[in-house]
């Protein structure tokens, strides 16, 4: 019989089918992240609506004051110190049993000042930290009434250094960005201690 002739082909091995990965899960991790996404997307949209509508709401009541009441007369053993400055004349103090905080915003007080001859001059005075400005509302008489003040109008407070007792109750002691800083209490502690908010910041 002839023989067969030899041949160098190898045989051919049956190839292996490789199952192509299923798609599905990733489609469906696409398809929740879109979804959240498009959820916190309307919640924020929500939250912002919500935001402009009190903003606006804010922004459109318009401000009244209320009727200030005169305190009784400052007492020499009620009156706190304060710092205004190494250019300061008078030496300035208030009235610890007149600080009051009203319902519509105004941080009010009886402030002393006392000259270096020894002239005292006696005013109740509010502050209004939302428009960094300040009213005299009244001024001391020497038998402890008071009388009208000429200035009863809301006008800026003067950051100099001449004359900035104003300056300093607003800056150093009630206010900070525009906002009363805490009740009565913290302001007459700060007061007390010597510490102004300015203090209070470098040490946090």
């Amino acid at each position: 019989m002839p023989r067969a002739k030899p041949t160098n082909r190898l045989p051919k091995r049956p190839l292996l089918k490789m199952n192509k990965p299923s798609l599905l899960p990733i489609k469906l991790t696409h398809m929740l992240l879109g979804l959240t996404l498009l959820a916190m997307a309307q919640i924020s949209v929500a939250q912002q609506l919500e935001w402009n509508k009190n903003f606006k709401e804010d922004d459109d009541t318009p401000w009244e004051e209320i009727q200030a009441q005169l305190p009784p007369a400052p007492k020499d053993e009620n009156l706190l110190p304060f710092y205004v400055g190494p250019t300061a004349t008078q030496k300035f103090s208030i009235d610890a049993k007149s600080l009051a905080i009203g319902t519509d915003g105004v941080v009010r007080y009886t402030m002393v000042a006392v000259s270096q001859g020894g002239a005292k001059n006696i005013s109740f005075e509010g502050i209004r930290c939302a428009s960094f400005e300040k009213k005299i509302y009244a001024l001391g008489r020497d038998d402890g009434s008071w009388s009208p003040s000429r200035r009863n109008q809301w006008e800026p407070v003067v950051r100099s250094k001449v004359n900035r007792q104003h300056a300093a109750l607003t800056m150093d002691y009630f206010c900070g960005n525009l906002t009363i800083m805490g009740n009565e209490k913290d302001m007459l502690q700060r007061i007390k201690s010597g510490r102004t908010l300015t203090d209070d910041l470098l040490k946090e």
